[in-house]
């Protein structure tokens, strides 16, 4: 296997040809944020979180999808970088609800945890006028919430790639952008099987488990019931 050896943080490093610039400051302990990427799907490099300062480049790099080259020099924590990062995270914010103390994802989330690692204690920029969604929540397993949504396409790769059903996909255009089954239906209208992958790979609310806590405790209080516990396998 050819190597190419790159600098990350003044750290030499030597990596196999092809690995990202994510890949190669894992290598030497360099924790980089990201987002929208996910170890386990395809790359998409949407969020910008995780940009970073390549020595000789024009413009900083998304760490998660530029290859390295020999003899590369990564600056991961440059104040140009770190103004970028924080700039993205907040355009991002811009258009999420505020609502973090009511979600279902609070203290799990993890754009809640990037503001807090960032510093983005303020909204600056003002959120732009588009279409709201109505919350889904036709299917016995899943809630889909389009308004916290943040267009990382985690969802759809798992849905397309790993479970090869395809119930969403990207829809519409431009601020109106989401992510929701085709023709506008309801989940519950397209071939989901509720297996619930999306919402193990989704990083903000957007897309969570139906809640039937109170619904278990009351059939464990109804002595004319016998209970039942069964696990559902996810398709494969």
């Amino acid at each position: 296997m050819e190597m190419v050896k790159v600098t990350v943080d003044n750290q030499q490093v030597e990596v196999p040809k092809g690995s990202t610039i994510l890949e190669a400051a894992k290598k030497v302990g360099i924790k980089i944020p990201t987002l929208c990427y996910h170890e386990d799907l395809d790359v998409k490099a949407m969020c910008r979180i995780c940009v970073v300062e390549v020595v000789g480049a024009r413009t900083l790099q998304a760490a998660c999808s530029q290859p390295v080259s020999d003899g590369m020099v990564i600056i991961t924590n440059s104040p140009a970088v770190r103004r970028a990062r924080k700039i993205n995270l907040e355009l991002l914010l811009s258009n999420h609800p505020q609502d973090c103390l009511n979600c279902v994802r609070n203290q799990r989330c993890e754009l809640q945890s990037l503001a807090d690692q960032l510093g983005v204690q303020q909204q600056r920029f003002r959120p732009k006028t588009k279409t709201k969604s109505p919350r889904d929540e036709s299917t016995a397993a899943l809630i889909r919430d389009p308004e916290k949504c943040i267009l990382c396409r985690r969802c759809v790769e798992v849905c397309h790639q790993v479970q090869s059903v395809g119930a969403i996909s990207p829809a519409n255009r431009g601020i109106d952008t989401e992510i929701a089954p085709a023709g506008g239906v309801d989940l519950n209208d397209v071939a989901c099987v509720q297996c619930g992958q999306c919402s193990l790979v989704c990083p903000v609310g957007a897309i969570y488990e139906q809640d039937h806590t109170e619904r278990v405790w009351s059939a464990l209080a109804d002595s004319s019931k016998h209970v039942v516990v069964q696990t559902a396998p996810a398709i494969r």
